[in-house]
């Protein structure tokens, strides 16, 4: 038997699943397995659909998340995952596995972090379920409506900037000061245990970008997932990816590297996105590379360019996974 990371990890398991699963056969599936969320066409309208999980210990820790935070977590990355396609997040469901001594405080201030967050977003939560297991973990499930038209990973084309939306990194800084117990640096701290969606810019974006995403598992790893989409190519400058004064510092603090926890990190919850040139004065962000023929993804540093292996977060690949993370 293989193991999944044997396999290739995440991105190589969902493509054997979607090679199993098929093309849709309802003619309501107008996007299926390949974006952040499914498109459908519901009753005349478009309809998008995600679903994301936090499991205790890998994407959160009681350590230093405070329950609240964690329901706010929940909510803020899925209606990323809506809002980066071009849609508004309308309703979710919530899914909760607990472990036999959770006490019950613990649950009623997660649901008061989905309650906050749920109500900034206009969601409402119409429903759920609720098991037993070993590690606490909460699933959200989400609908949204479409503001026009849906944008997709498939839509780069060579010639195309690759952009982000704001200053990338301090997600996965934040995890690492947490890691190894560093006092200080609250705001960059917070950027972790607190993550916001990007609805303002998301849907400013959308009129003018051709692919789009949000940054939920590293600047590379996105990249990955819109060339693999669209057929083509992307070439990141190491020198033009946005990083604050605060994540540099962290990064020297740590004895690691600034433009790593952008490239690899995962968790900041920006956008990124391609945009072709006669846009590019429309669209507010960072120019960071180009979307070129061919396929992969380079990052060139010090005019030197070197075809990508590592990308960003894999749930399955133990070389992704900073220690401390299970």
């Amino acid at each position: 038997m293989v193991s999944i990371e044997e396999l290739g990890g995440e991105f190589a398991l969902i493509k054997r699943l979607n090679s199993i699963i098929g093309k849709p056969q309802n003619k309501a599936v107008v996007r299926g397995i390949g974006d952040d969320c499914a498109v459908l066409r519901i009753g005349g309208k478009l309809v998008v659909f995600t679903i994301d999980c936090l499991v205790e210990g890998d994407h959160f820790s009681l350590e230093w998340f405070s329950p609240r935070e964690i329901g706010m977590k929940a909510i803020e990355i899925n209606a990323s995952d809506v809002y980066s396609m071009n849609a508004k997040p309308a309703f979710a469901l919530v899914s909760l596995i607990l472990p036999a001594n959770t006490e019950a405080g613990l649950i009623e201030g997660i649901y008061k972090g989905i309650k906050t967050a749920a109500r900034k977003h206009g969601i409402e939560i119409v429903g759920g379920n609720i098991t037993h297991g070993k590690k606490l973990s909460v699933d959200v499930s989400m609908l949204g409506f479409v503001q026009g038209k849906p944008v997709y990973r498939s839509g780069a084309k060579p010639g195309d900037f690759l952009c982000v939306s704001g200053e990338l990194g301090a997600g996965c800084a934040g995890l690492n000061l947490y890691l190894q117990k560093k006092k200080g640096f609250e705001s960059v701290k917070k950027k972790h245990a607190r993550p916001k969606a990007k609805p303002e810019k998301a849907l400013r974006l959308a009129r003018f970008v051709n692919a789009m995403e949000d940054v939920s598992d590293g600047l590379a790893s996105e990249a990955r997932n819109i060339c693999a989409e669209s057929k083509c190519a992307a070439v990141i400058y190491a020198g033009k990816v946005p990083v604050s004064s605060q994540v540099r510092k962290v990064a020297r603090v740590l004895g690691m590297n600034a433009v790593d926890f952008a490239l690899f990190g995962g968790e900041d919850f920006e956008l990124v996105f391609t945009v072709p040139p006669k846009n590019l004065k429309k669209v507010q962000g960072f120019v960071v590379g180009e979307i070129i023929r061919g396929s992969g993804v380079f990052l060139e540093e010090n005019g030197k360019r070197k075809k990508l292996e590592r990308f960003g977060y894999d749930h399955f690949l133990k070389k992704t996974k900073p220690k401390g993370i299970e």
